[in-house]
């Protein structure tokens, strides 16, 4: 503080005393001065502390530009070049230009008043005639090397940041004026820019866009005066052809600065560049850029076309077309709301370059920059697509080369093509047809793919595109590629053809299948179509692929609500012609048949198709598939997917049964549920092997839920085949309550076969099933954990009383040898739970008319007749329960 103070006391007295001393003088002592107000200010950390601040930038901006000046006057310009650097570069000299220098840009830096004061000296022009020396001149290397380097660039860096300071200010343009550098220096970048010194390069560039944005009503006259944009684009036409074209935008580019940021306050400058064919200059630039590296002509080349986006909107007049809105139109499509306010297309002229320069070069980076600054217009305003469409139709011509552009333009051109529908709410009719042309004629694969991409998206946004495309022809053009390729999937079947059904041509089929799945959701009259073209038995032929098999079975979903007979014939032949190794395939299968039958209709078609026995043989199928250690083609498939797949078999099963007395009748009349007892009892974790131990005493009773959660939650060491027993009497449990089809114990994960393979060997005491819902995907699965989750059992109302006869079957096969134990204390809480279910008379009733006891004694008699057997008491139990409400009196007999 005491510092300033000293020197604020010092420059009052230089003040007093200057008007009196000669010009020489009065420089030496404010040179003098200087010195010691920098030291003060590196010491207080760039705090000023100084009452005449103003003054002294004035005095000090003054003295720069009189040495400047007089470095200057006279001289040819090379050797005015080498003066001026040879100043700025002195030290400790009495003409000190460096510090002159570094002075002005700190206090530059500081207020608007003190900037004003410098800009007042005339130090604005007097730099700029420096910039404009330098760049043009370029100096020969001197002896002593890196030293000077050095030096330049520490100037150079100074003395941009103060014309930049000075140039952001209008003032300070205005200066510029009096001079006639500025239209010098603009004309020599458009003219000299191969010749000029390239390490000027990018420094002046910076100060003419600050100049450039600065531009003043007056500015801009005197450029318009001395003809500048018009030289430049002369100049330019000249350069565009000799270099290369990375240098060419960015000498363009400074010249489209001064033409964009002039437009808000005066069109002279647009209208200069128009007249002079400046359009063509840039299509012209712009088509030299094709092959260039993606960084080569960046960021020069995005600047050019951003400069030239923004110029579509210049313009006084507002365009007005009146198109003719081609219906049907989404419902919530209003063309008077599209009306709206923003920067709304004015300049076609400009937009015809973007549009030419698409239509001419095959450039992904170019082509990528034109489609992206069409998509920016339309965001400026809705109005904008109608705007363009109606009168250059660039969409409509662009539509037409697309297959000849690079894969990523075409993905993003459809991108585009995709927003018209969804962000403007607008249905593109001509625009559609055209690509449907594209899809037909099929010249370019990807193309055809990626365009049948864009109107799947559409088709899923609206039920409306699936009127459209049918009556378009697009429905019946798929339907025949579809037939074309089923029989050759069909030709080709257990054989490999070279090249068939690989990559691009197989994405192909997945999407044109997912078009026609799309198309047929909630549409009879397309879902008629494809039963009129004969498709059913051609589209059940793509089952086989599992990339086909979503979109297959969605569209044979779709065919079930004019015909579930057919559906269910399909997939319950298809299940029972699978392979035992085409688990994803009955799993994709079961699944789809859980979604048709939550709709009771479809349980007639079920159970005259024979679906049940179909279901039933699944589970014949897999005998000894979950024995331990597992053995055959099992062993490759993991016993956790074998008890997903007798899941969604039971789930199947459960579901046409519910809340359907004749399906039930049918079940129980036919013994299927003697039928499910042996098929589950042959899987191979029940014991079929005969005799076994029998404990003298049981030392733990636990309930059937607390075996749930030993079994699958807890460290205890767990058989794995009494592990799967305990699962599927879960699954049984829940077929009795009739809810097994509602529940969801599986979580789909990325297919991951290897990892999927080696988990399933170690059996699933490393995870937990999870209830999660109803909708599981088909896909690889594993087990969640759930540690904390309860089966808490308490009396309910008994839907499927056969299933607890099919519990009762498999409760003498609860048995691992070496565990015998264990295996009685898991039947003791298996037959606690059974009676648990049977507290209420009702139940009681039930379970009677549905040949329990029968099934108890057939099954137990073994336990019944040893009073030592630990079920004895737990059977008699039951027993005497249930023959209180008996309706058999050749089994109480």
């Amino acid at each position: 503080r005491l510092q300033w103070e000293t020197l604020g006391r010092q420059f009052v007295e230089y003040e007093q005393v200057a008007p009196f001393l000669i010009p020489e003088e009065q420089q030496r002592r404010l040179l003098d001065f200087l010195p010691l107000f920098l030291k003060a200010w590196e010491q207080s950390a760039g705090v000023i502390v100084f009452p005449n601040l103003q003054l002294l930038a004035s005095e000090v901006s003054k003295l720069l530009t009189k040495e400047i000046k007089r470095n200057l006057n006279g001289k040819p310009a090379e050797e005015a070049r080498l003066a001026l650097e040879q100043f700025l570069q002195q030290k400790g000299e009495v003409g000190d230009g460096r510090l002159l220098l570094k002075l002005v840009y700190l206090l530059s830096q500081t207020d608007l008043r003190t900037m004003w004061n410098i800009i007042g000296s005339g130090l604005p022009a007097a730099l700029l005639q420096c910039l404009y020396l330098f760049f043009t001149f370029p100096l020969k290397k001197t002896s002593d090397g890196g030293e000077t380097s050095e030096d330049d660039a520490q100037i150079q860096e100074i003395l941009v940041k103060i014309m930049l300071n000075m140039y952001r200010e209008e003032q300070g343009v205005e200066e510029l004026l009096a001079a006639d550098k500025l239209q010098s220096l603009i004309i020599a970048t458009a003219s000299l820019w191969d010749q000029c010194n390239h390490s000027w390069k990018v420094p002046t560039g910076l100060v003419l866009r600050t100049i450039s944005k600065a531009q003043t009503k007056n500015s801009i006259m005197y450029l318009q005066a001395v003809d500048c944009i018009k030289i430049a684009i002369q100049n330019l036409f000249k350069l565009a052809d000799i270099l290369p074209a990375c240098d060419v935008c960015e000498a363009a580019s400074i010249i489209l600065c001064f033409v964009k940021d002039s437009y808000p306050i005066s069109s002279a400058l647009l209208t200069e560049f128009e007249n002079n064919d400046g359009y063509q200059l840039l299509l012209k630039i712009l088509l030299r850029c094709e092959g260039l590296q993606q960084t080569e002509g960046d960021p020069y080349l995005d600047e050019i076309l951003d400069m030239l986006t923004c110029l579509t909107t210049y313009g006084k007049t507002e365009l007005k077309v009146s198109g003719n809105i081609v219906h049907p139109q989404l419902p919530h499509f209003d063309f008077e709301q599209t009306q709206s306010s923003g920067m709304t297309v004015k300049n076609l002229q400009a937009f015809q370059v973007l549009q030419s320069i698409f239509q001419k070069s095959n450039d992904q980076h170019l082509c990528g920059r034109i489609l992206a600054a069409i998509g920016t217009i339309w965001a400026w305003s809705t109005v904008n697509f109608f705007l363009l469409e109606w009168t250059l139709q660039p969409i409509n011509q662009f539509t037409d080369i697309i297959h000849f552009k690079p894969h990523p333009v075409q993905v993003q051109f459809f991108r585009l093509v995709e927003s018209i529908v969804l962000d403007l709410s607008y249905i593109p009719h001509e625009i559609l047809k055209k690509i449907q042309y594209l899809i037909k004629e099929n010249v370019v694969p990807f193309c055809t793919l990626t365009a049948l991409q864009c109107l799947l998206s559409m088709t899923k946004k609206d039920l409306l595109f699936s009127d459209i495309f049918r009556d378009s022809g697009l429905l019946g053009l798929l339907l025949a590629l579809l037939r074309k390729q089923a029989k050759i999937l069909r030709k080709s079947a257990g054989t490999h053809l070279p090249g068939l059904e690989e990559g691009i041509e197989k994405e192909l089929n997945a999407v044109m299948l997912n078009m026609v799945s799309a198309l047929t959701v909630g549409s009879v009259r397309n879902i008629v179509v494809l039963k009129d073209y004969g498709m059913v038995p051609y589209i059940k032929i793509f089952l086989d692929d599992e990339c086909y098999r979503n979109a297959t079975l969605s569209i044979l979903e779709q065919l079930s609500v004019i015909n579930y007979e057919e559906y269910m014939s399909i997939i319950i032949g298809a299940l029972c012609s699978s392979t035992q190794g085409e688990l994803h395939l009955k799993l994709d299968l079961l699944k789809s048949l859980l979604r048709i039958l939550e709709s009771p209709k479809s349980h007639s078609a079920f159970r005259t198709c024979s679906g049940f026995n179909g279901l039933l043989s699944l589970l014949s199928d897999m005998e000894g598939a979950l024995q331990d250690p597992p053995s055959g083609l099992w062993a490759a498939v993991g016993q956790n997917c074998i008890l997903e797949l007798v899941f969604y078999t039971l789930q199947g099963i459960t579901a046409a049964l519910h809340l359907d007395p004749v399906n039930s009748n049918f079940f129980q009349r036919n013994g299927l549920f003697e039928k499910m007892a042996e098929d589950l009892g042959s899987l191979g974790c029940f014991w079929t092997q005969g005799e076994w131990q029998i404990p003298m005493s049981l030392e733990k009773t636990r309930t059937f839920a607390e075996f749930l959660d030993a079994a699958f939650c807890s460290s205890e060491p767990f058989p794995i085949c009494l592990k799967n027993c305990i699962w599927i009497l879960n699954f049984l449990d829940h077929m009795v309550k009739g809810t097994l089809h509602l529940e969801c114990y599986f979580k789909e994960r990325k297919p991951e076969m290897e990892e999927a393979s080696r988990n399933d060997h170690e059996g699933p005491q490393a995870f937990a099933f999870k209830k999660t819902g109803n909708n599981c995907p088909a896909s690889s699965y594993r087990l969640w954990e759930n540690p904390e989750e309860k089966w808490e059992m308490g009396d309910c109302a008994i839907a499927l009383p056969g299933a607890v006869c099919v519990m009762v079957r498999l409760l003498p096969k609860l048995y691992k040898e070496g565990h015998s134990e264990l295996s009685h204390e898991i039947q003791c809480a298996v037959v606690d739970h059974i009676q648990s279910l049977v507290k209420s008379e009702k139940s009681r009733q039930v379970m009677c008319g549905s040949g329990l006891l029968s099934t108890i004694i057939s099954s137990c008699q073994d336990a019944f007749r040893n009073e030592s057997h630990p079920l004895h008491l737990p059977l008699t139990r039951l027993f005497e329960k249930l023959a209180s409400q008996a309706i058999e009196p050749d089994v109480l007999r």
